[in-house]
């Protein structure tokens, strides 16, 4: 059983500003980002197996960056969803946050078939040439192809959870109306409804009858990106839902925007992403993921 101190859940170690651009997989940050903040946080690989690994999926090599304690097996595995910047950094140090709790973390890199998302310097150039592109059925592919990998490199999927970030929130959302052997899930400021396309056929506000886990969703009240309305709407839905989505829990922060979890930005929010992180972690042990 993992019993972390709450005081240290989020390493304060200073920011090295030598790590810059996404040079490989989890290292550096997407030009969209840059200049990151000097309040950046760096969690140190001592004592975990880190770093790029691939696996195959739907015939193509999928790209993740990993982080587990070293030498050790039978590890809860928590599934880790990138932002709209693909797996930079930032998401590299998460997995390392949740290595060091004892945990096996994977964040694929999900835009594997569009491109290197690093390389665009706006958002909106970004989600044009890459992310408009991305299906969400190979974005649950990849994320039960990860699953896979984590069971056959000493993670025990009894014991299986994910948690994703903005882009990736929607697709945590997704992911436990998807797959049935999914614990428990977070997510952070991910859109519940929105338009329907050929890539994204339907929203998580559809499908709340299919939950196959609970969803932690926390959410900042300021956030422009999230209409307040369909946070409600989602809410009504999962308490008149299967009993599995009535276990479901949603937190808005009053003062959050949207990305109030990521250290590297200006929306950072130390208080708020603290205490959604302490939530995330008691989340995960009260249903299982520990």
């Amino acid at each position: 059983m993992l019993s972390p101190d709450v005081d240290s859940l989020i390493p304060q170690v200073p920011f090295d500003r030598r790590r810059f651009l996404k040079a490989a997989i989890g290292s550096g940050f997407a030009a969209a980002v840059l200049p990151v903040s000097a309040q950046t946080i760096h969690t140190d690989s001592a004592g975990l197996e880190a770093g790029e690994i691939a696996f195959a999926s739907q015939g193509t090599q999928v790209k993740a960056y990993r982080a587990q304690p070293s030498g050790k097996h039978h590890l809860p595995v928590i599934i880790v969803i990138h932002e709209i910047f693909g797996v930079h950094e930032h998401i590299a140090d998460v997995c390392r946050r949740f290595a060091k709790l004892g945990y096996l973390a994977i964040a694929p890199e999900l835009y594997s078939r569009q491109g290197n998302p690093a390389v665009y310097p706006s958002i909106q150039q970004l989600n044009d040439a890459i992310v408009s592109k991305v299906p969400d059925e190979s974005v649950m592919a990849d994320l039960d192809a990860a699953v896979k990998w984590a069971g056959e490199h000493g993670g025990d999927l009894a014991r299986l959870g994910v948690v994703g970030f903005c882009w990736g929130g929607r697709q945590a959302w997704l992911f436990a109306e998807h797959n049935t052997h999914l614990k428990a899930a977070v997510a952070f400021y991910g859109r519940v409804a929105g338009p329907h396309g050929e890539t994204t056929p339907s929203n998580p506000i559809d499908r709340v009858a299919d939950l196959h886990a609970p969803v932690l969703g926390l959410y900042g009240q300021q956030d422009t990106s999230i209409p307040q309305d369909t946070l409600e709407q989602m809410k009504t839905l999962v308490a008149k839902g299967p009993q599995v989505a009535r276990g479901s829990k949603f937190v808005v922060y009053p003062d959050a925007g949207h990305a109030f979890f990521a250290d590297y930005r200006p929306s950072y929010r130390k208080a708020d992403a603290e205490d959604g992180w302490r939530r995330a972690l008691a989340w995960f042990k009260e249903h299982g993921v520990a």
